[in-house]
């Protein structure tokens, strides 16, 4: 497989063997899934997140091109860095055929959506044997004035918790934190008390990144009470800014970095320097998706065997268990008016994903090669230990492509999986006693849509600069009343005005 790349973007072109060409060509007349009329092999661009250190394997993504009918061009993007490659070529003209959108960067995209940009999937739906079949209630959640425009891929509510080290714990005779005291605690005793053993103070109890949604942040922050995105209180909606949960939560990181108990370049730190912290043992405690608990051990070992992680989704505070959600996906793929340029070839686009979907597309993105990357026994698949590097490396990119993996019927059932794999499942479904909603997923706000990017940069410079004591209680207070001025009330007046237009029988 020839590979171009360019940083920080990996781009992946498979190319087909001349045999296969010729099996196609001379199949068009059959109607193959993915072939064209014309009796060439479609061309499908798409642009996706790599959450791995490497794309996946030249020989999966053979087979998927063998058993789809088609010649895939991926861009790989870095996930830290998809955010702005993905705005980059939206705004150059330079979108893939098919482009992922991240749910927190789904309104960035709606104006471009209502002016244009992308097609309307929603109408050819029905002509697929799988896409016709996709959850009517995540398409109306992820909905544009009505109006289908992706395919989503479906995540749990909420995967997120704490992963922490175990042997730490234990050297340092220590329970598993079920509090938030007790967190802090934790987290002091893995900074000031040798939890490696080495007789030196060189580690630190929490690692965190340049995230404030996906690193420690928002997940603390629902510890604490503090609403998702938005509290709706007697008809009126406040910004999880403006209440007093999101002021406690600054002030515990505050803390955590005022005693030096979390890294202190955390407002740069990238999610690679975060993993690499806790994976060479400067860290303790990792704050995010519990999911990522299995591969943080499995390279955590290679460097000290006597590495163990353990996880919690139950931290209790003032208010009890809290954990926020998003809705059941956790990104879309568009499809550029631009780059397809007829009804048929978006048809051909759409044939993809739905073959994806199909049996033996659907476990070969998902468990890889049978033999390889895992058993089968009874008809149920055997994930080994033994092997679980192998598909990290090979089989585990190919997640982002998937799309409604969870409802798919075709994707077999796992018999056994990894301890923390499992642990991280287990504990998500837990996650769903407690979770805490975003009251406005279902309603639109115009001037959200359109300024959002801009008043969240308020917030979120207003948010590092009061962690790291350079703003006091009032200035913050200051800047929540410019994000207000700027274009915050008239969200706010906008989404009371949609949540009461739709309470209406």
């Amino acid at each position: 497989m020839p590979t171009k790349s360019a940083r920080p973007v990996l781009v992946a072109r498979v190319c087909l063997p001349l045999a296969f060409i010729l099996i196609m060509l001379s199949a068009c007349s059959n109607g193959d899934a993915g072939s064209q009329q014309s009796g060439s092999i479609p061309e499908i661009s798409i642009l996706a997140p790599l959450h791995f250190p490497q794309t996946p394997s030249k020989e999966l993504l053979g087979e998927i091109e063998k058993l789809t009918g088609t010649d895939l061009e991926i861009t790989w993007v870095p996930e830290g860095v998809y955010t702005d490659k993905m705005n980059t070529a939206l705004t150059t003209g330079t979108l893939a055929k098919v482009t992922f959108v991240k749910f927190t960067d789904y309104n960035l995209l709606k104006s471009a959506i209502r002016s244009g940009a992308f097609w309307e999937i929603g109408p050819y739906l029905e002509q697929f044997p799988n896409l016709k079949g996709l959850d009517a209630e995540i398409l109306d959640q992820s909905a544009v004035e009505d109006k289908i425009y992706g395919l989503y891929t479906e995540r749990p509510s909420s995967r997120q918790g704490v992963i922490i080290r175990q042997d730490w714990l234990d050297r340092l005779q220590l329970e598993k934190p079920g509090t938030l005291d007790e967190l802090y605690e934790v987290m002091k005793q893995f900074t000031y008390n040798d939890p490696d053993g080495n007789g030196r103070q060189d580690t630190f109890g929490l690692v965190d990144r340049n995230d404030l949604v996906y690193g420690v942040f928002k997940t603390l922050g629902s510890y604490f009470g503090t609403p998702n995105n938005w509290k709706l209180e007697n008809g009126q909606f406040i910004p999880e800014f403006a209440t007093p949960e999101y002021m406690n939560t600054m002030n515990y990181m505050r803390k955590l970095y005022q005693e030096g108990l979390i890294n202190q370049d955390f407002a740069l730190t990238s999610k690679e320097v975060q993993r690499d912290k806790i994976i060479r043992g400067k860290a303790g405690v990792f704050i995010g998706s519990m999911t990522d608990a299995q591969r943080l051990s499995i390279e955590a070992k290679i460097i000290n065997p006597q590495a163990e992680f353990t996880l919690i989704n139950r931290i209790e505070g003032p208010y009890g268990y809290k954990v926020w959600s998003i809705p059941n996906y956790n990104g879309l793929y568009l499809f550029s008016k631009k780059a397809i340029a007829t009804e048929d070839e978006l048809k051909t686009v759409l044939g993809f994903f739905d073959r994806t979907m199909d049996k033996d597309v659907a476990n070969l993105m998902m468990y890889g090669f049978e033999g390889r990357h895992y058993k089968l026994e009874n008809g149920k698949v055997i994930l080994p230990e033994a092997t679980s590097q192998l598909r990290v490396n090979e089989v585990s990119p190919l997640y982002s492509l998937m799309i409604a993996d969870i409802g798919n019927k075709n994707i077999m059932e796992v018999a056994r999986k990894e301890q923390l794999t499992a642990m991280a499942d287990q504990l998500s479904k837990d996650n769903e006693q407690f979770l805490v909603d975003d009251p406005t997923v279902s309603l639109s706000s115009p001037t959200f849509d359109e300024k959002n990017m801009e008043l969240s940069m308020i917030i979120t410079d207003a948010t590092y600069n009061y962690i790291l004591g350079a703003m006091d209680a009032e200035q913050f207070a200051e800047e929540v009343k410019k994000w207000e001025d700027s274009g915050g009330k008239m969200i706010m007046q906008e989404y009371a005005e949609a949540a009461a237009r739709s309470s209406k029988p």
